[in-house]
């Protein structure tokens, strides 16, 4: 019997301007009454996680867990100290920096307070991000990374556009990086996410479910991107939403007819979660 539904957010769980469905509103709801425990499970911060949940009744989100980061930090929702946390090697952080540098390309540092500090972002890219907490737009003129104080870098991401530009950053970035302890993915059709090695979505989702003591194999790990691909694969159940891109969803064990933009989960619960309990 399924336990723990971990989900991806933008485009899986939210809608476009990351907006809350209210049909997912209703699918946490039912979730609830059913005992099913609910965990986001995003490439953003804690603190802007939690944002996306502000309009929500707080007893839908009572007593569970945010996986953030990609992976890399784990929270009890509505606690900001982190159970499990991971950050970038910081000379990996600058030699990642000084590639988007080198190039002028839009380039976002992720800190453990919830920043996510933006350079050479263009007008595409501020309207994309508008309205998720945390968000500051650094100066065109620095130069390295200490516009981010004494604060560790948890993960950093390279924005094209272009996701064919993107992908090719991407293997650029792997080939400069090779056997250094970092892994790349990508997600929402134009990042490159830079993580430290051995920190995915899946393996964030393992490590909640041991402190849980919940099995993986009564675990449902849904998305809609390559960065959610670990989780899909690592779950018990692996869940693609309709607009799932073509690289992940066959990998996936069940793809909803219901996309992000009108809330999958009402489906997800009424396929998958209420005829367990039926």
């Amino acid at each position: 019997m399924y336990r723990l539904i971990a989900s991806d957010m933008d485009e899986t769980f939210l809608g476009a301007g990351h907006r809350l469905p209210e049909a997912n509103v209703r699918a946490l709801a039912r979730m609830r009454e059913l005992g099913v425990l609910f965990v986001p499970c995003s490439g953003r911060p804690y603190q802007s996680i939690v944002a996306s949940f502000s309009g929500v009744d707080p007893e839908l989100m009572r007593d569970t867990y945010v996986i953030s980061y990609n992976g890399g930090f784990v929270n009890r929702f509505d606690e900001d100290e982190p159970i499990i946390s991971t950050t970038l090697d910081r000379t990996i952080a600058e030699g990642i920096y000084s590639f988007a540098l080198e190039r002028r390309q839009c380039v976002h540092a992720y800190t453990p307070s919830g920043r996510i500090l933006i350079q050479f972002a263009p007008e595409f890219e501020r309207q994309k991000v508008e309205g998720i907490a945390g968000v500051e737009f650094i100066d065109d003129s620095w130069s390295d990374l200490s516009f981010a104080g004494d604060e560790p870098i948890v993960k950093m991401i390279l924005m094209d556009p272009d996701f064919s530009v993107a992908k090719r950053l991407g293997a650029e970035l792997g080939e400069r990086f090779a056997g250094a302890p970092l892994d790349i993915t990508y997600s929402s059709n134009r990042y490159v996410e830079c993580m430290p090695a051995g920190v995915d979505k899946g393996t964030g989702l393992a490590h909640l479910a041991r402190v849980l003591g919940i099995d993986m194999a009564d675990t449902i790990g849904v998305g809609d991107s390559a960065n959610d691909l670990a989780m899909i694969q690592a779950a018990g159940l692996g869940v693609g939403v309709a607009n799932v891109t073509d690289d992940v969803r066959p990998w996936c064990d069940l793809v909803l007819d219901t996309d992000c933009e009108a809330g999958a989960f009402e489906e997800l619960v009424r396929r998958v979660i209420e005829p367990e309990h039926a």
